[in-house]
């Protein structure tokens, strides 16, 4: 742990915060102890402090009110609340609240010096993103990135780490869990930051475009071209460009940007003098490209060229965890825009949103809340603001009272045509991946699509 991070203890137990001073102190940290929040706050006008064990009764005030009130005037501290009342009520609303983590009384110091330590390293991670967020805002192009399982915390603490080398970077994940947030990330805290970040959607270019879209063209190349166009990676130069859904390009434009990273040169097209390039390549996809290699579908020589790196996203299903913090996030982004004052979402639409399977990860999300935000009739968000626009509204699970009307040879089919279809649409429809997500061969998956009529 870094013992230059500045500490309180605000704990009205006497015995208890010695207690806490002495081993902290012990350990060589930097640390203030008070006795109420009002002592605190004053403090903490002229002090800024990085992380606050924080008593969540206090003579003064409630801690789960200090805590509310801190995360709004110091949003990067990080706070442990302390109580002797273990309830899980009082961690959930804790960590709701923006709590970092939870400790009960008597209070172990090994487990206390575990719980500084990670706090110490999410803490330095978030000024990081603050310090990225800043870049990005002044650049103009930053969409606020909302994360809180661990697994995501890896994958930001990884995408910070890789940022720093030139190496090209493959972002895999399913649609809608965020891939360009993190191409941004990458690109902004690298040291190619103040040089553009270009993206192009190759799915969005028709084939016959997709060359001089991405390398340029001369006058007269081809039909319509009436003046010298500058193309993407022209664009980039010192910079990086983000090739999404880069699966989509056909097998012709492949050779010649395998071509392009081999020689760090561009030609436009209708042109044979070869242009200097210095660009990252950061690509994304939501298909199998291994797959499509042993298909034919991708050549093998691009994919290692891209994939040197590669960055899995997981989707939202898997980190559900950050579901309430989202739909914060997202009402606070729509009230903005609507004029509107919504104070959050019902207790039953977080419970309904988190046992939904998002098919469209945080994209779609995005979408439930940003419809909510514009129907609500009251200060929250109720279900029926939300539910008609879920894709399967009510199937959460495979015991939902729409399968239990069935027989059961009725429901198992019903199931099997549901799990073939999330894994053919998760596969991009390539059947030899589909069947290693469902863990059966390839034969067997052709047969149950031919028996269950798919």
């Amino acid at each position: 742990m870094d013992k230059k991070v500045k500490i309180a203890i605000v704990e009205d137990e006497k015995l208890q915060r010695e207690l806490l001073r002495d081993i902290l102190s012990i350990e060589g940290y930097n640390l203030d102890t008070f006795e109420n929040a009002s002592s605190f706050f004053d403090a903490h006008e002229k002090e800024d402090y990085d992380i606050v064990l924080l008593d969540y009764k206090l003579t003064d005030m409630d801690g789960m009110e200090i805590l509310k009130e801190l995360k709004k005037i110091s949003p990067i501290t990080q706070i442990i609340m302390i109580t002797a009342f273990a309830e899980v009520e009082i961690a959930v609303e804790a960590m709701k609240n923006g709590a970092f983590d939870f400790l009960k009384k008597p209070i172990k110091k090994d487990e206390l010096i575990i719980r500084l330590k990670k706090a110490t390293e999410f803490l330095a991670l978030n000024r990081e993103l603050k310090k990225l967020k800043e870049d990005m805002e002044e650049k103009g192009d930053i969409k606020e990135f909302v994360y809180k399982s661990k697994k995501m915390e890896n994958l930001v603490k990884l995408s910070l780490k890789i940022a720093k080398s030139n190496a090209n970077i493959l972002i895999t994940g399913e649609t809608g869990t965020g891939k360009e947030r993190i191409a941004e990330i990458i690109h902004y805290s690298s040291q190619r930051a103040n040089y553009p970040l270009v993206k192009v959607n190759i799915a969005a270019l028709p084939d016959t475009l997709i060359e001089s879209e991405l390398f340029g063209a001369e006058k007269g190349a081809y039909t319509g071209a009436n003046k010298r166009m500058i193309g993407k990676f022209e664009a980039a130069n010192g910079g990086s460009i983000f090739l999404d859904e880069i699966a989509e390009i056909p097998l012709l434009t492949q050779t010649k940007l395998l071509r392009v990273i081999q020689d760090k040169k561009i030609i436009r097209l209708g042109s044979s003098i070869p242009i200097d390039t210095d660009v990252r390549i950061i690509t994304a996809t939501n298909k199998d490209l291994e797959t499509m290699v042993h298909d034919k579908q991708f050549r093998n020589d691009l994919f290692y060229r891209l994939n040197v790196i590669k960055i899995e996203i997981p989707p939202l299903r898997e980190r559900k965890e950050e579901i309430p913090y989202l739909i914060d996030f997202f009402i606070r982004k729509y009230n903005k825009r609507e004029n509107k004052a919504i104070k959050g979402a019902t207790r039953e639409v977080i419970k309904l949103l988190s046992r939904y399977e998002f098919p469209g990860n945080i994209r779609e999300l995005e979408n439930i809340i940003e419809r909510g935000v514009i129907l609500a009739g009251s200060d929250y968000i109720e279900k029926e603001d939300v539910a008609p626009f879920m894709s399967i509204e009510g199937d959460f699970n495979i015991l939902s009272s729409a399968y239990l009307e069935n027989s059961l040879p009725e429901t198992i089919k019903q199931i099997e045509i549901k799990l073939i279809k999330e894994a053919l649409n998760k596969s991009g429809g390539v059947k030899t991946a589909a069947a290693k997500v469902l863990g059966i061969s390839e034969r067997v998956l052709r047969y149950k699509i031919e028996q269950l009529g798919i």
